[in-house]
């Protein structure tokens, strides 16, 4: 289904959710003044799934918002690991910027190198750089969410997460795989489907203390952060 308005409207609300998803992270972080809990690996993983979920929007040319999304999370990712640095391994100010801006550089010239490349091979009737740039980014997005459920495992309790982060996120890719369903393409949706099972795998874990209506002002001081919300004992 090809319908351009549809597609437009269903991804720019996809991709602000997508874009602020991290805000509520950053901000918790920022309270608290630790990270304890929240995964430094993730962080990387998400940074890194940016560059080939570029490549794959920019080369197959899908609305101008699924364009911006994935650079967005690149960057959010990468200042929510300085955090990680600053507040986890003490690191100074400086050294986290040390280490955040080349690194930033460094995958936004691969980019680049990548969306040239893989134009040129879409010219030239190759489609399964594309489909690997896909795959690329389903599998670090998945690899990302995983290393907070090892965490989850480990500690019997979802720790550092802001679930309000989570809800956006989910949200933001309900709204994406939608909108990818008006676009004549649809290899995409396999990005958002990872991404979203993961998120409600977290969501299901530190929802399951619920067990009556009495704890119910305490799970909305949890969604909100304000305290640390136990998992199933597994």
């Amino acid at each position: 289904m090809d319908v351009p308005i549809a597609a437009d409207v269903l991804g720019t609300i996809g991709a602000v959710c997508w874009s602020i998803q991290l805000l509520p992270q950053i901000f918790i972080n920022y309270r608290r003044h630790n990270t304890e809990g929240l995964q430094p690996a993730m962080m990387l993983l998400w940074a890194a799934a940016g560059v080939p979920l570029g490549v794959y929007n920019i080369v197959e040319d899908f609305n101008v918002a699924l364009k911006i999304q994935p650079q967005i999370l690149t960057t959010l990712s990468l200042i929510t690991w300085a955090q990680c640095l600053y507040y986890g391994k003490k690191y100074s100010v400086l050294r986290c910027i040390s280490a955040v801006i080349p690194l930033l550089m460094v995958l936004g010239g691969i980019e680049v190198a990548l969306i040239f490349a893989l134009l040129a091979a879409r010219n030239n009737d190759l489609r399964w750089p594309i489909v690997l740039m896909a795959v690329l980014s389903a599998a670090f997005l998945a690899a990302g969410v995983l290393t907070h459920y090892w965490d989850i495992y480990v500690h019997r309790t979802v720790r550092g997460i802001s679930f309000i982060f989570v809800g956006i996120d989910a949200a933001g890719d309900l709204f994406s795989l939608v909108s990818v369903l008006f676009e004549p393409m649809y290899l995409f949706a396999v990005l958002s489907i990872t991404s979203r099972l993961g998120s409600s795998g977290v969501r299901r874990n530190g929802a399951s203390t619920c067990k009556s209506r009495s704890l119910c002002t305490r799970c909305l001081r949890r969604l909100l952060c304000l305290e640390q919300h136990p998992a199933r004992t597994w």
